[in-house]
């Protein structure tokens, strides 16, 4: 197991070739350091993302003690409030019950209307980063392009906006692998201020109903639809949260695989057209989320080994991205790759939720750049996030 490293910066810099290694050990590892059991191949993350013997949480089943876990400590209690009432970690039926509300805002209906808003802004900022010359593609395109769309969403004026994404940085933190107390501390923060500003905007909103998201929760569970005031709270954060990280990292490691592929680039930007393939295979070459983690519920097997209830999985989705077994030449960047099943968004109930407005952002800031940044190239070499599960640049200095 020496080569699955995720603290060795070196490893977080490149782990597709450390993923072939482990592919060719076998179906399932053992990791000692985290306790998890590692899961690499596409047939099998794809197949456990559906199983239902397996579950994001076990709470809805067993006590801590049942399951043979530890309570998480009570300094960390205000980040799991948080975290444990939105969809994500939830299962049916209250899964079933908050995604069923908060789909009506991400109706096939409801996105195509938002066209015109996020491609106006992936407009606006693509121009004032070409006005300036360059700059940092991550601070001036990537991050606040699928932010702004989100909180339009829910409703956060654009004078609040600011504290959401270095909110969203500290609570995404605690997805990391065995995250320090300082970063669980930043979490808790981040989760106290987070949840203190909603439930004030929640209150507002029900004194002034709006045309977003949260007045339309807020409506649901005035008409007795069950959904709890932490629930909302929660399920705006989750979005937040997940409706811009994944468009965020996959658009910065996105335009660093194009530069560091240069025909591919240049195929591209001959033709526009392939910027909806582009996007697939961009997401499937550097995945955003590299593993994703689930609670075995009932005894299961994979591949002879026996893996009990009470065990945790650890799905990897970069490895399974870059599977040969289903993908061709995995380790070659190709836009023009038709057969694409990669698992960038998840599967089965807890898909990703906003995948159709991550892909009109994608595709609406990559169009813009195209098409006025033609030239757009590296500035400086980018540095990695020292992150593991959640992939992305510190930055990426571009110049036009």
């Amino acid at each position: 197991m020496a080569a699955f490293d995720p603290w060795d910066p070196a490893f977080v810099a490149d782990p597709y070739p450390a993923y072939a290694e482990l592919r060719e050990r076998g179906r399932v590892q053992y990791f000692e350091p985290t306790g998890q059991w590692l899961v690499s191949h596409h047939a099998d993350v794809s197949a456990l993302l559906r199983d239902r013997r397996l579950g994001r949480t076990y709470q809805h089943r067993f006590t801590h003690e049942d399951f043979g876990r530890t309570a998480p400590p009570t300094a960390h209690e205000p980040f799991h409030v948080l975290n444990d009432h939105g969809m994500l970690d939830l299962e049916p039926p209250d899964h079933t019950r908050i995604r069923r509300l908060v789909s009506k805002a991400f109706t096939p209906r409801t996105v195509e209307r938002l066209k015109p808003y996020v491609h106006g802004l992936a407009d606006e900022l693509v121009s004032a980063l070409v006005e300036a010359g360059g700059g940092d593609l991550l601070t001036d395109v990537a991050e606040p392009l699928p932010v702004a769309v989100i909180a339009e969403m829910l409703g956060i004026p654009e004078g609040d906006r600011a504290p959401l994404r270095p909110w969203s940085a500290d609570i995404c933190g605690m997805y990391e692998l065995s995250p320090s107390e300082d970063v669980a501390a930043k979490a808790v923060r981040a989760s106290v201020e987070f949840s203190d500003y909603l439930r004030a905007l929640i209150a507002e909103r029900r004194k002034e109903p709006g045309d977003d998201l949260i007045s339309g929760l807020i409506a649901a569970h005035d008409e007795g639809d069950r959904l709890t005031e932490q629930e909302m709270i929660s399920t705006c954060v989750l979005l937040l949260n997940a409706g811009h990280e994944a468009t965020v990292n996959a658009t910065v490691n996105g335009w660093w695989a194009l530069f560091r592929n240069p025909d591919q680039l240049a195929a591209l930007r001959a033709d526009p057209s392939l910027v909806p393939s582009a996007i697939e295979e961009l997401m499937r070459y550097d995945t955003p989320l590299q593993l994703f983690e689930r609670w075995v519920l009932d005894d299961i097997e994979i591949d002879g080994t026996a893996i009990p209830r009470g065990a945790e999985i650890a799905m990897l989705f970069g490895s399974a991205n870059h599977d040969p077994e289903v993908f061709r030449d995995p380790e070659r960047l190709d836009l023009t790759r038709e057969d694409n099943p990669h698992i960038s968004f998840s599967a089965g109930i807890h898909y990703c939720i906003g995948a159709p407005l991550a892909r009109i952002e994608l595709a609406a800031s990559m169009r813009a750049l195209l098409e006025k940044a033609p030239t757009l190239g590296l500035a400086a070499e980018p540095q990695r996030k020292p992150n593991f599960v959640i992939r992305g640049l510190e930055g990426l200095s571009v110049e036009v």
